[in-house]
């Protein structure tokens, strides 16, 4: 489904990628962990068009993205829930979904909005409320959710369990799973938090400094020593070797 191939992208002069190679199969959750400032949020951002990528290609079904702007890309169906949620706080929930409808034509709407509120029953509850009100998991829930609306067929989501509490992180990576079994929804993870990643992930790769240096099932990234230390344990910040 989505195919990177010796992908370089940064900004201005600060190479943040250096020839990333990497493959997510439709039907899969495939997750990307690495040390804060590895480089996976701009890897994130360069599939969705922003920063450019310099080198190197973004192949999603068939299609080459590398130059392609972004609300086309999202309209060939790629969903992206940024890091720090970035919703709307002024606006309405029932607003913030509205907005993540706007690639669609409309005519599924209340359908998908239907879907969206049964995964998150909190959102039901709070439709009419300003989303700057929200908890730190509710404005979660409504950033996945206003990607769903788009009717995406691959899903990133960044840092989704960032600064939330434990119990709302195993809820979010349960609601990560059921979009992937229930609505076929692929799923691309960028994550800090290895164990819950790998634990969800069919398939996960390691980034360190720009450059992707292991990958492997999530089963065997778990049970990886290097992978154990430096994100399991609390010891470094790289992870050498390949699978």
């Amino acid at each position: 489904m989505l195919s990177v191939r010796g992908l370089e992208s940064g900004y201005g002069r600060i190479q943040a990628l250096r020839g990333i190679d990497l493959d997510v199969t439709e039907g899969e959750i495939v997750t990307l962990i690495g040390a804060n400032g590895a480089g996976k949020t701009t890897l994130l951002m360069t599939v969705c068009g922003k920063p450019r990528a310099t080198r190197g290609s973004i192949v999603f079904d068939g299609v080459e993205l590398a130059r392609m702007p972004t609300f086309q890309i999202v309209r060939r169906g790629i969903a992206h829930a940024p890091e720090g949620r970035r919703i709307f706080p002024r606006l309405t929930v029932l607003e913030n979904l509205h907005m993540g409808a706007v690639a669609t034509d409309g005519t599924h709407f209340d359908q998908d909005l239907e879907r969206v509120l049964t995964l998150f029953p909190l959102l039901k509850e709070r439709l009419t409320q300003r989303g700057g009100t929200l908890s730190g998991g509710e404005q979660q829930m409504l950033a996945i959710g206003r990607a769903l609306m788009s009717r995406p067929r691959l899903l990133l989501l960044d840092e989704p369990s960032l600064g939330l509490a434990p119990l709302v992180v195993r809820h979010i990576f349960q609601i990560i799973r059921e979009i992937n079994r229930e609505q076929k929804v692929t799923v691309f993870l960028v994550e800090q938090n290895a164990y819950h990643a790998l634990r969800l992930a069919h398939r996960g790769y390691v980034m360190v400094q720009g450059q992707i240096t292991m990958t492997g099932t999530g089963a065997e990234l778990l049970a990886n020593e290097g992978v154990r230390a430096a994100y399991l344990e609390g010891g470094g910040t790289q992870a050498e070797g390949a699978h």
